[in-house]
């Protein structure tokens, strides 16, 4: 099944049509949650959890200036783990912007950083030749006339509930923004909105007028769901935008929209338990989780992005480095079974997962099965088998103990243990013209 072929954006031919192929060839990215909260590193929502007035999270913006903050390093980072694509808080719920802004003056140059960093960010993550994404939140507690509503800091606030707030100038802001974003930093691959809820959802803003505005400016750019759906969406629907983004959970299946047809996903997924800097978070995820959870994505045709959350001073914390660094090293070994790969018609099997690229399908062996690792159907269909990590051949000779008749590939491998004990990769070569080839 090549999602390419079976999906297509709306929008006219050429690169429009096309915009989501590179998407699907790149399978990894890096989310980056980063913004004043990283100053009192406990998670992105700490004003609204802590119920700050302004005043209260005005500390944090007098004192921003994240003087180890250097996005080359995050870039090479990235790079090393195989990620082909970034996303950026260009502005989180909070409204504080990592970018300059005519419309606002609650920004990184106008607290301690003095500068665009944004800006830097974009310049270091092409020169290392990852695609470059922004994050934009729909929500905005800084701003007068945003809601004061079920998300909003000063909900408790008699005063602030009170007020006069016009939501549709909030929304003449919002898009003002968003033109900045995507006038003033030269070629944006994807836009990642964040979040609809309630009455705040699709047109409350503008939604078809924006996403007219965006294709203006940048055509090919790759849009998420979330104009109209929720953070808590895990469904199947690109909506307005070009890919679904299901949050903290990877879908049982490929996503499909209510034709039935498979649509381009991604599943975005933390580290530890928080997006944003959190200082006492040290449930980590172990390097193998991470890859399994890549790999996983992939078998069902879908995407992984990865968050890290810098601190205050603009660095990865050694946690999340450690993980990337681990996850880096199986890449490089194993990386073609993800870049351009996807599912493939096969049951999954107790042992792992399949991926596929092209002719050839990838054998993810997670656990070690008491015999030999079975494929189904696969007999006399493979025409070599290799570990991928070496090029090294692998048996494929059926044991005595099968019966001659069998049509399941039988895989042996000498010993007990893996080769690799994060994910064992067997490359099986397909004959030509093989119907799982695609």
């Amino acid at each position: 099944m090549d999602i390419r072929k079976q999906h297509r954006p709306h929008g006219s031919a050429g690169v429009e049509a096309d915009r989501t192929d590179w998407f699907v060839e790149a399978r990894f990215g890096m989310f980056v949650h980063w913004g004043l909260y990283a100053i009192p590193a406990r998670g992105e929502w700490v004003r609204t959890q802590e119920k700050m007035s302004d005043a209260d999270y005005r500390i944090y913006f007098e004192e921003f200036s994240p003087i180890r903050y250097s996005p080359k390093q995050w870039a090479e980072q990235a790079r090393r783990a195989g990620m082909r694509y970034a996303v950026l808080t260009a502005k989180h719920h909070d409204g504080f912007c990592l970018f300059a802004s005519d419309h606002s003056d609650f920004t990184a140059l106008h607290a301690p950083a003095r500068r665009d960093l944004l800006l830097e960010y974009v310049d270091a993550f092409r020169e290392a030749g990852i695609k470059v994404g922004f994050y934009y939140s729909l929500l905005d507690w800084q701003h007068p006339d945003y809601p004061v509503d079920k998300h909003h800091p000063l909900r408790d606030d008699a005063t602030a509930r009170a007020g006069q707030r016009d939501v549709t100038r909030y929304v003449t802001y919002l898009h003002a923004q968003v033109r900045e974003l995507m006038s003033n930093y030269g070629r944006i691959d994807l836009l990642w909105f964040d979040f609809s809820y309630d009455k705040l959802s699709g047109e409350a803003w503008r939604a078809m007028e924006l996403i007219d505005m965006i294709r203006g400016l940048q055509p090919h750019i790759m849009l998420n769901n979330r104009l109209v759906a929720g953070h808590e969406a895990h469904g199947g629907g690109v909506g307005l935008g070009d890919f679904a983004s299901p949050e903290q959970v990877i879908p049982p299946a490929c996503v499909r929209d209510g034709a039935g047809r498979p649509v381009v996903w991604e599943s975005c997924l933390t580290l530890n338990g928080s997006w944003g800097y959190k200082r006492d978070d040290h449930e980590w995820k172990s390097a193998a989780q991470v890859v399994r959870m890549l790999v996983e994505c992939v078998s069902k045709s879908g995407n992984l992005l990865l968050n890290v959350g810098p601190t205050a001073l603009g660095e990865i914390p050694p946690g999340s480095a450690e993980i990337l660094a681990a996850v880096a090293r199986w890449m490089d070994r194993n990386g073609d079974s993800v870049h351009g790969s996807e599912g493939v018609d096969l049951p999954k099997p107790e042992w792992g997962r399949y991926t596929r690229r092209g002719h050839v399908v990838y054998a993810h062996v997670f656990e070690r099965p008491a015999g030999s690792i079975v494929v189904p159907g696969l007999a006399g269909r493979v025409r070599r088998a290799r570990l991928l990590a070496d090029g090294s051949e692998i048996d494929t000779k059926r044991p005595w103990n099968v019966p001659v008749e069998t049509v399941d590939l039988h895989l042996s491998l000498p010993g007990s243990g893996l080769p690799d004990a994060i994910d064992t990769v067997i490359a099986l070569e397909l004959a030509p013209g093989d119907p799982l080839a695609g």
